[in-house]
């Protein structure tokens, strides 16, 4: 009897092949810009991507889970607005407001978990609308004008000075990069995600809790991308209700790019910090070798394409194969 066909195994697993795109683009980009190596560069690389990669962050369980959210670029630039209007009108200090955004945050996000989580709306849907809603009403709020400035310089050291060495924000990020690999990858949370996402309906069979654990993976969503408004206020030193405009795209092109299959089941977190990382590098590095942006908005387009057909490649391959392996003979 012939053996049935498998899904054929890459040589290298994604996670390698990805960090080695990310050091070619690096060396290339280094050769092309004589400033694109230098020690300021690398801290505006991690200033400039410290937000994107928050909202990657945020983005990987819920992919995980087999769901998406297109609302964390428009919560960003909401949250952002909330924070200026708690600091400026309502009096707050930065602290005090920046924890209330937080809360804000996980309330937008807790809007997204009922709606998917308890009414069983496709999240596809449920996320565009709230993408229109949040950023509607961060313009309602500004009424399309207003801007949040002159902030002080202790809540701006946040986002645009350095502590130990390095840019403030990439403490942060640092801290709720790790937070959120153990709860992917060491904790039962983590692998519920997995299931849910690879068989949703094993997984409620299985007994395990997957409207909760649903749930959960959004409110967390909107608490990081209310934290990203924070520090995208800090480092630039304004709140406008454009914030976070395409933000989405990119934090979904970062994930998907790191490996994580966009139907659920299958990812990593530290696939998506090379995700993050290869679009930050190529970003910056166009900057330096004098290419248009738009140039940075067909590549990152492409990138996605090509992250898309490489996590259904296999399947595909395997489809073919078996359709072209003739029965076992009696």
């Amino acid at each position: 009897m012939s053996p049935s066909p498998t899904v054929p195994r890459p040589a290298l697993r994604h996670e390698t092949v990805l960090l080695a795109v990310v050091v070619l683009e690096w060396l290339c980009f280094h050769a092309l810009g004589p400033r694109f190596g230098t020690l300021e560069n690398s801290f505006d690389l991690l200033r400039h991507s410290a937000e994107i990669g928050l909202l990657a962050l945020a983005m990987t369980p819920v992919i995980l889970t087999g769901g998406i959210d297109l609302s964390v670029g428009s919560l960003l630039g909401l949250c952002a607005v909330l924070f200026g209007k708690l600091w400026r009108d309502a009096g707050l200090d930065p602290a005090a407001a920046a924890g209330c955004t937080l809360v804000l945050g996980a309330l937008a996000g807790g809007l997204n978990a009922t709606l998917i989580a308890g009414l069983r709306l496709p999240p596809l849907i449920v996320t565009l609308g709230t993408y229109s809603l949040f950023r509607g009403l961060a313009e309602a709020i500004t009424r399309g004008a207003d801007t949040f400035t002159n902030f002080p310089s202790a809540f701006l050291f946040l986002g645009q000075e350095r502590w130990l060495g390095l840019p403030t924000q990439a403490w942060l990020f640092a801290a709720v990069a790790i937070a959120v690999w153990l709860l992917v990858h060491r904790t039962t949370f983590g692998r519920a995600c997995r299931a849910q996402g690879f068989a949703p309906e094993g997984a409620r069979y299985a007994g395990l809790p997957a409207g909760r654990q649903l749930a959960a993976v959004y409110v967390l969503s909107g608490t990081i991308a209310a934290l990203a408004a924070v520090i995208y206020t800090a480092r630039l030193g304004q709140a406008r209700a454009d914030a976070g405009t395409g933000y989405e795209l990119l934090a979904i092109t970062a994930v998907v790019l790191g490996g994580t299959s966009i139907f659920g089941g299958r990812g990593s977190v530290h696939g998506t910090l090379l995700g993050v990382a290869a679009l930050a590098i190529l970003n910056n590095g166009l900057v330096h070798a004098r290419q248009p942006r738009e140039v940075a908005g067909l590549l990152t387009g492409a990138l996605l394409l090509l992250a898309l057909a490489a996590g259904t490649g296999p399947k595909l391959w395997a489809a073919r194969r078996a359709r072209a392996t003739p029965p076992p003979s009696p």
